[in-house]
């Protein structure tokens, strides 16, 4: 694969932003895309390296990543693209915003800087698109089956996609106004334009895939009315159930959910209305509670809108700073410090941090937190947290974003008014087929595993589309 020696004559290219100074004023993706040259070194550097762990251990959906390196490297585009759409339906969103698993595990992450995998990936999509090699794919024939798919994140745009090219009729239901769940109301425009989305959108029009929006399952329309007219439903809701703060002052005007924001925020760029209260960062002391991605999306939201400063803190230890291009962890996810582009247009963060309190009268006005040590359990089992005494301080904040995670899937009426069961972490319970205790019905993405990355909604998405074809089958058989 690759050049024999191009992972010694070739360095790794990081990639590349727009400058912060002008990136800051519009919210267009931040993220500049490498040259052809540049994207052939980075294949050429693909080694053969026997057991591609990018492959069967990085990449959840098994891209066959090594392939397309040996393809771009040897200009046989279109090759590197049938390759990856084998494996993945959307390239383009996790070219684009997946953390890039795969490079951790590149066997050259063992002493040195991995392949540039992902704007490998992100080129490959894009010129497929320019290309007109991305081609609308009807089913070779029709089943006569029905399937209804709530929720149109990742792993429902996958599921469905994958379900219509089988050749079932499938319609896909979205609470809000527009189709993409998370991937267009969670993650802002400047790491995912919604263009983006929008194109493939028309692709699965064109291949017969329903879509039908501002359509509230449970509510407006009741599971059990879904099951008479559906053959199958599968449940792709997300896990929507945000982790809280529960403390004094929680409720105070200014303290809101961080996808609350986000979600607001991407409504203004794309001009769609919305009757929420505004919440805006412009010219207010921000402090961004939780330091995953999501965090850092509220962090370069905040700076955009005209924020006066940014913190952002985390009740964690801070993790480990490496500098080398080599993966300490190899072949793991490493716990190291990562700094997104979001941190790097301002912000300032700490860590070991817990909030005691929020002060204000009309709205938050202060933030009252403790510096905390978290002590090894001699049992060899969890950490727990200590306070330190003495370390007690205030911070002045007029907006408050809280980005902890999630807990597990809504327990909305889907859930309430139906039987269906919950796993011991409140998310909906499947079996080996992705089907829940009531049959049918199934579940998958985050819905049943909890908050996780889109490649692994995509992954899910697929796998339970494969699951409902076979159940669907089987009863015409019967």
């Amino acid at each position: 694969m690759g050049k024999t020696l191009g992972f010694i004559e070739h360095n790794r290219k990081e990639q590349q932003y727009r400058d912060v100074s002008v990136r800051l004023q519009d919210y267009k993706e931040v993220a500049i895309s490498a040259t052809t040259d540049e994207l052939v070194d980075q294949g050429a550097r693909c080694m053969e390296c026997g057991t591609p762990f990018c492959h069967n251990l990085g990449c959840p959906l098994g891209n066959l990543i090594p392939e397309w390196n040996d393809a771009i490297y040897r200009d046989q585009w279109k090759e590197a693209w049938e390759r990856m759409e084998i494996t993945n339906n959307f390239p383009e969103f996790t070219g684009r915003i997946c953390p890039a698993i795969c490079e951790t595990s590149c066997t050259l992450s063992i002493n040195d800087a991995p392949v540039a995998i992902r704007n490998i990936e992100w080129e490959i999509a894009e010129k497929a698109f320019r290309e007109g090699w991305v081609k609308v794919r009807k089913p070779r024939i029709e089943t006569g089956k029905k399937v209804a798919v709530i929720g149109s994140g990742p792993a429902g745009m996958a599921s469905a996609q994958q379900l219509r090219r089988m050749g079932h009729n499938v319609t896909l239901f979205e609470k809000s106004n527009k189709i993409g769940g998370l991937l267009r109301y969670g993650i802002p425009d400047f790491k995912l334009d919604k263009s983006i989305i929008d194109r493939r959108i028309e692709q699965m029009k064109g291949e017969g895939v329903e879509f039908e929006t501002g359509v509230n399952i449970g509510d407006d329309i009741s599971i059990k009315y879904l099951q008479s007219k559906f053959d199958a439903v599968l449940i792709t809701i997300g896990a929507g159930k945000a982790r809280d703060l529960p403390v004094k002052g929680r409720n105070l005007k200014g303290v809101h959910f961080a996808l609350d924001y986000l979600s607001q925020s991407n409504k203004n760029v794309s001009e769609e209305p919305y009757t929420e209260a505004v919440i805006n960062a412009m010219g207010k002391k921000v402090l961004v509670i939780g330091g995953g991605d999501t965090g850092s999306d509220c962090v370069g939201t905040a700076n955009r809108q005209g924020a006066l400063s940014v913190h952002q803190f985390e009740i964690m230890p801070k993790p480990l700073e490496w500098k080398e291009s080599r993966n300490p962890q190899w072949p793991d996810w490493p716990s190291i410090l990562r700094t997104s582009s979001s941190h790097k247009e301002g912000c300032h963060r700490e860590w070991s941090i817990t909030t005691n309190e929020f002060v204000g009268k009309k709205g938050v006005s202060k933030g009252k937190f403790q510096r905390v040590e978290w002590v090894p359990s001699k049992d060899g089992g969890r950490p727990s947290l200590k306070k330190i005494d003495g370390s007690d301080f205030d911070l002045e904040v007029d907006l408050v974003l809280l980005a902890m995670g999630f807990e597990h899937v809504e327990h909305n009426s889907i859930i309430n008014n139906t039987d269906i069961e919950l796993n011991e972490r409140g998310n909906i319970a499947v079996d080996n087929n992705y089907m829940t205790n009531v049959n049918g019905i199934f579940a998958a993405g985050d819905a049943n595993v909890g908050a996780s990355l889109v490649v692994h909604a995509i992954n899910y998405g697929r796998n339970a589309a494969n699951c409902i074809h076979d159940f669907l089958m089987e009863t015409v058989e019967d």
